[in-house]
């Protein structure tokens, strides 16, 4: 299962598993978002490489307008991801709990 949206407080969130099956969906929501993106992680189970890429390309988008993604309520599992990747050098992070 995998669900993006924007929640009540504005920010994009996402639930479920951002994988190679996803990648297009989530890629034709992220297309639509203008401006900085806040990316709410709480519910995101798992993010492959083809999730990483969606993210990448959208925060390169985002970068030149001078925005870009800012990652929040990243759990433990999400955030190895990114730092094993060396993504988290990319983005800003916000761990869940912070």
């Amino acid at each position: 299962m995998f669900a993006i949206e924007i929640a009540e407080d504005g920010t994009v969130a996402v639930e479920g598993r951002l994988d190679a099956a996803q990648a297009v969906k989530a890629q034709e929501f992220l297309d639509q978002v203008e401006g900085a993106c806040v990316l709410d992680m709480a519910k995101l189970a798992y993010v492959s490489s083809a999730g990483l890429g969606v993210l990448l390309k959208t925060h390169k988008r985002l970068m030149g307008s001078g925005s870009g993604i800012k990652l929040v309520n990243v759990n433990n599992h999400i955030h190895d991801i990114f730092r094993y990747s060396g993504f988290d050098k990319l983005f800003e992070i916000i761990p869940a709990g912070d």
